[in-house]
């Protein structure tokens, strides 16, 4: 379709950067049509939740205040906890990020003396002031909780001997996050982590097992409640929040530790029962129901950026045909430069600011300049088209979302502009 290519070029893209991406794009039909089957399922799956629920006009109205009574809140919670197979959940805007989230479930469900356990190696950068491996003021460590973590093995499987000789009389909690983080380790299957579940309730059979679902849902067809999870959390602005809900967190699972994480985030004895919504019920509704199809979008463009840089011979986790298990692409471009390019590129390609140009910064809870791209409707939201990395080695830049799947593909195009016309890559 000439219009189209006329439109891409008019736009900023190469007609050789046009053609390669093409090309790569024919060899993906079959691998996009498995995508849609999963969305289709997760649809369906939301939309049922939804209709059990009863779910009504009359839940998108405001509330102000204490919150109490709070229709739309309880029926929101009630949609997340049919749709994870959870006894309870606390989907509320007053948890502002997924890492808030996190530190609302572990703070309500440890006390001094307990231990914390990751037995997937180190979490992400901004957990580090929240469980003390980085001094922090109010981090868990000057409550008297201490932290102990086992690595994956260099192929990325679980140190099964290691973790059972970590576990100890201690260990109230098990961490364990999905995505890969600032590594470039395979991201964790819901199967595998239901293994590592099963593994460790073998051993402590009364050991709360969280994990951070940030970058996961929906990806496949089922979730990490489905495989023995005690606790589920993450992040509105991340995939549940489906490019509409414009601040959030949720936190899902077993009713009592549930409760405890909402004592937490309000105050003992009010619990669930505050927590004015503010009129934004519909948005956090309507995302949730969009997600699915969002995510897809998503899962698409990782596919394809991680096609597009193989072949030229970087470094990519997951490779080009690999199976999913969140929206994020690492591609280790080996430079700063290089990263600094890329993300040139995404933030060219953005709706919004995309006249800005990104540079490198000392960001709060993070131990290296990072730098960060993203032109996005709601800010800091990771399921539209962004992309950030930490400048030191390896160099990997870390690439994710997109609301659409023409967009996410628009930006990796344009990423591949940018190290194209700057002589880092050469097609």
């Amino acid at each position: 379709m000439e219009e189209l290519k006329d439109m891409y070029q008019s736009l900023g893209i190469d007609n050789k950067v046009l053609e390669y991406c093409k090309t790569i794009e024919t060899s993906l039909k079959d691998r996009f049509d498995a995508i849609d089957k999963v969305a289709e399922y997760n649809q369906m799956k939301v939309i049922k939740a939804m209709q059990e629920n009863r779910l009504s006009d009359v839940h998108f109205s405001a509330t102000t205040g204490y919150g109490y009574n709070d229709l739309g809140r309880e029926t929101l919670e009630s949609i997340y906890a049919s749709v994870f197979h959870a006894e309870s959940a606390l989907v509320r805007p007053q948890l502002t990020c997924g890492t808030h989230a996190l530190t609302i479930a572990l703070s309500g469900n440890l006390r001094p003396g307990d231990e914390i356990l990751s037995p997937v190696g180190k979490p992400y950068d901004t957990l580090e002031g929240v469980i003390g491996i980085q001094p922090s003021r109010g981090s868990l460590a000057e409550y008297g909780v201490t932290y102990r973590q086992v690595d994956l093995l260099e192929d990325g499987a679980f140190d099964y001997e290691g973790i059972k000789n970590a576990l100890n009389e201690k260990t109230k909690l098990v961490t364990i996050q999905r995505s890969k983080g600032y590594q470039t380790r395979p991201t964790l299957s819901v199967a595998r982590i239901g293994e590592l579940i099963s593994f460790i309730k073998k051993i402590k059979p009364d050991v709360i097992c969280m994990v951070d679902n940030c970058y996961g849902e929906f990806v496949e067809t089922i979730e990490p409640t489905d495989v023995g999870a005690d606790l589920c959390v993450g992040s509105l602005i991340k995939n549940p929040g489906g490019g509409l809900a414009p601040i959030g967190g949720y936190i899902v699972g077993k009713e009592e530790y549930v409760d405890n994480a909402a004592f937490r985030l309000t105050a003992p004895g009010l619990g669930k029962e505050v927590g004015a919504t503010l009129g934004i019920n519909q948005q956090l509704i309507q995302g949730f129901f969009m997600a699915p199809q969002v995510v897809s979008g998503a899962v698409k463009g990782a596919i394809f950026a991680a096609s597009i840089y193989e072949k030229l011979g970087f470094p990519v986790v997951p490779n080009g045909t690999e199976s999913r298990h969140d929206i994020i692409q690492a591609v280790t471009l080996g430079s700063a430069e290089a990263i600094i390019a890329f993300c040139k590129g995404i933030q060219a390609a953005a709706p919004v600011d995309s006249y800005v140009t990104p540079e490198p910064w000392a960001m709060p809870g993070y131990t290296c300049d990072v730098i960060m791209a993203a032109g996005a409707f709601i800010q800091g939201s990771s399921i539209e088209l962004s992309a950030d990395a930490p400048i030191k080695p390896p160099y990997a830049v870390y690439f994710q979302g997109g609301l659409t799947w023409y967009h996410s593909k628009f930006g990796i195009m344009m990423s591949l502009q940018k190290l194209y016309e700057n002589n880092l890559c050469k097609l």
